[in-house]
């Protein structure tokens, strides 16, 4: 067994398949032979197997497993902070029953503004306008839940336009609510944490502080 406890002596499980896994995406990406290809991917199997194994130790939330072709890289996942009245929109996630900033993974063809637009639209019937960048965290690196994917957070400052009509139900999304920061519900910790929200909350009633980065 494959410990995953912080601190044993004993291989970190995550880390070896993030590692496989990245190897085995970069040799896949740029071998020059169906030999050397076979090999990679049945090193981006053994990965896959050792998820198996392991699989008591970890919920994945449905994150893909297997390895697929081209050189590995962070998935991105943009989130919109939109206030109003000193409150905050949050949605009630379907997947887990908490709150989260509407938001979800940056589509090809769109720019991060244009996602935080769309993902409030689509899961909380407003309509917003993008304003500023108000971080660009390593979700490895902020007290979420471990995961098997490298994810890099994007938040969007969006101000608040209007609401749509006759919005039809998402599947996503139980219900919409606004917030006051001091007294936030359940959050949905794989996607944003308290720390994150209430440093969201700074960031935009300062507009001369910069965008955090890691």
């Amino acid at each position: 067994m494959i410990a995953d406890e912080p601190g044993s002596q004993d291989l970190d499980w995550i880390q070896v398949v993030q590692r496989l896994r990245t190897i085995a995406g970069e040799g896949l990406a740029y071998s020059e032979n169906d030999y050397d290809r076979d090999r990679y991917r049945r090193l981006a199997e053994l990965a896959d197997e050792i998820v198996t194994a392991q699989s008591g130790s970890l919920s994945t939330g449905g994150e893909a497993v297997l390895i697929g072709e081209g050189y590995p890289t962070p998935k991105v996942d943009v989130r919109a902070a939109v206030f109003r009245g000193g409150q905050i929109l949050l949605v009630r996630e379907a997947s887990d029953g908490r709150w989260s900033l509407a938001g979800g993974w940056a589509d090809l063809g769109e720019t991060p503004g244009e996602v935080a637009v769309r993902e409030v639209a689509e899961e909380a019937g407003y309509i917003v306008s993008p304003r500023r960048l108000l971080a660009l965290w390593d979700k490895s690196r902020h007290g979420h839940p471990r995961s098997l994917e490298a994810i890099y957070k994007i938040v969007i400052d969006c101000s608040l336009v209007g609401s749509q009509q006759n919005r039809p139900p998402s599947h996503e999304v139980l219900e919409v609510g606004w917030f006051d920061p001091a007294d936030l519900p359940p959050l949905s910790t794989g996607r944003i944490t308290e720390s994150q929200v209430l440093r969201i909350v700074q960031l935009h009633q300062d507009q001369a502080l910069p965008a955090d980065f890691d």
